[in-house]
């Protein structure tokens, strides 16, 4: 029922009791009705005026509902809305919800037409709530409009109650509910914030998200919760709790240094991803990238040139029996499948040439031709794919938290001219950083270990474990790669590294790759646009190789 007419008490009262103990009216400050039954016409929702009532006249309305809400005359106050069913019951589980003891409201003032709801007028108010917990102090509004007989409401929306409160959401206080204070997702030191690296920002939010936390003590106070009771947000905190941390594989130091090695001024802003891992354990110990199109180290799926020679290697090694020392000629060009492949340039012809020392100076015919000869059967190419799934463990990794990652492809069912690309990891080959990084650490480690960033997470195993004679001649070619082959410009004066540069063609320009290890980490990084592995990639490995 809409009240037209209401009697304004003034005098020396002070203050208005409420029955129940619930809540008090100040008088001293403030407007406070008492209704006379009158009648007058009643809101029209269907015929609202596009004009906005009049400062006082919306103020009035207002003074009415906040009188009748604080003295938890609920459908008195839900009367004066456009919807009394939705308000009536809102109004209720505000009172439940919060253990409401008392509920005063001041300031109560017109500001003019409201920029949210068309044709309506706002009135600002503070609200002052007692409830489970303690003393609840916030600033709220309300849109009144009127209908064109002259009658006016309340426009009802949950942020009455509070504001931004969502229809389905809801108040409760006293101990904050999990989510309505967000868990520390942390580094491997415990303490680092990782939301606080703008590379990590969306991974940190999915494993938030999806991920237990440990420790922690809850706080006391007022949140707002979602259908199920889940903590959205905290509004108010009377005592604050211990926050739960999630802890992660990063390493603080080394991911400070990521951040700043894809921002290299040698890469002139080209987007850049890297990753680091601890080759023993898989543990991802920093991610960084830059760029617009979502992060390239995880989910940067590129053709990645020549660091897939590493695979071709093995293939080699372990299905074919060759050694290091097994002739690999290096031609200016060849066709293969009727289709013509060039080595890059600085590359000299060989005819002479061993698998290191193809290897070594990244030459592509050498690996195309011994590719064909001893890895494709009767049209069957399908070794390079059983090589990188069953000794360099490829396949669908989950390494925590919720955190997606791209996968790599290097199909079984190559036809053509795939056939011969695959083995300098172009055609239908694709990777991310974080799978090179994991071949380097494969290497390293005469196995693998799936990478992951949660301690404990389940590591995926890879079928066959790496022979040390095949770790063996890798790890003395990719030497010889850092220390006189296409990495040594970046890399010849580092101590125990190994790597493999690539340079893949996409479209109209090349990105450029480098993988490669020392003593303690390996580590892949992907420049988009870059030139070459070494003059590009290879800034960026460099900084992560000497952070620590």
């Amino acid at each position: 029922m809409n009240r037209a007419a209401k009697t304004v008490v003034t005098g020396a009262v002070t203050a208005l009791l409420v029955a129940g103990g619930v809540g008090a009216y100040n008088l001293l400050h403030e407007l406070t009705t008492v209704g006379d039954d009158g009648t007058g016409p009643a809101f029209d929702p269907a015929a609202v005026s596009k004009t906005p009532p009049s400062g006082d006249k919306a103020e009035e309305l207002a003074k009415t509902f906040l009188g009748d809400w604080s003295q938890q005359h609920l459908d008195s106050a839900a009367a004066d809305t456009d919807d009394p069913i939705s308000a009536g019951q809102a109004l209720k589980d505000y009172t439940s919800g919060l253990h409401l003891k008392k509920l005063s409201f001041s300031h109560i003032r017109s500001s003019g037409p409201s920029t949210v709801t068309k044709g309506a007028t706002k009135v600002d108010f503070d609200v002052t709530a007692q409830v489970n917990g303690g003393t609840w102090h916030y600033a709220s509004a309300v849109a009144v409009r009127q209908s064109s007989n002259g009658a006016t409401a309340v426009r009802w929306n949950n942020s009455v109650l509070y504001p931004g409160l969502q229809n389905g959401q809801s108040l409760t206080a006293g101990q904050l509910p999990p989510g309505a204070s967000d868990a520390t997702v942390v580094a491997s030191d415990g303490r680092t914030d990782l939301s606080a690296y703008p590379s990590l920002r969306d991974i940190v939010a999915s494993i938030r998200k999806n991920t237990p936390a440990e420790g922690g003590t809850p706080g006391t106070g007022v949140a707002v919760v979602d259908g199920d009771g889940t903590g959205v947000a905290a509004a108010e905190v009377f005592r604050k709790g211990k926050t739960p941390a999630v802890k992660t594989t990063i390493d603080a130091h080394l991911q400070e240094a990521a951040e700043h090695a894809v921002m290299d001024a040698h890469l002139q802003h080209k987007p850049a991803g890297t990753v680091a891992l601890d080759w023993r354990t898989g543990h991802i110990l920093a991610l960084a990238h830059t760029g617009d199109h979502g992060d390239i180290a995880i989910n940067g799926i590129k053709s990645p040139g020549s660091t897939m020679k590493i695979i071709t290697s093995a293939a080699l090694f372990d299905q074919a029996g060759l050694t290091a020392s097994s002739p690999a000629p290096c031609s200016d060009s060849l066709v293969a499948n009727s289709q013509t492949f060039h080595n890059d340039d600085g590359v000299k012809a060989a005819p002479g040439a061993t698998v290191a020392q193809a290897f070594t100076v990244s030459c592509n015919t050498s690996f195309i031709k011994d590719g064909f000869h001893y890895l494709v059967h009767d049209g069957d190419a399908s070794a390079l794919n059983k090589e990188a799934t069953d000794v360099f463990g490829m396949g669908s990794w989950s390494i925590g938290g919720g955190v997606a990652t791209t996968d790599p492809s290097i199909p079984a069912d190559v036809q053509g001219g795939d056939q011969a690309a695959q083995f300098i990891g172009q055609g239908r080959v694709t990777a991310t950083p974080l799978f090179m990084a994991s071949v380097a650490a494969t290497v390293r480690n005469t196995g693998f270990e799936q990478p992951i960033i949660l301690p404990g997470q389940h590591q995926t195993s890879a079928p066959e474990q790496m022979s040390a004679r095949t770790a063996g001649y890798l790890q003395a070619m990719m030497r010889s790669v850092a220390t006189g082959g296409t990495a040594a410009p970046r890399l010849h004066d580092l101590p125990d590294v190994g790597a493999k540069t690539g340079t893949a063609e996409e479209g109209d320009h090349t990105n450029g790759w480098l993988t490669a290890y020392n003593s303690h980490i390996a580590v892949a990084a992907l420049v988009e646009g870059g030139t070459s592995g070494v003059d590009s990639a290879g800034y960026v490995v460099r900084q992560l190789l000497t952070a620590r």
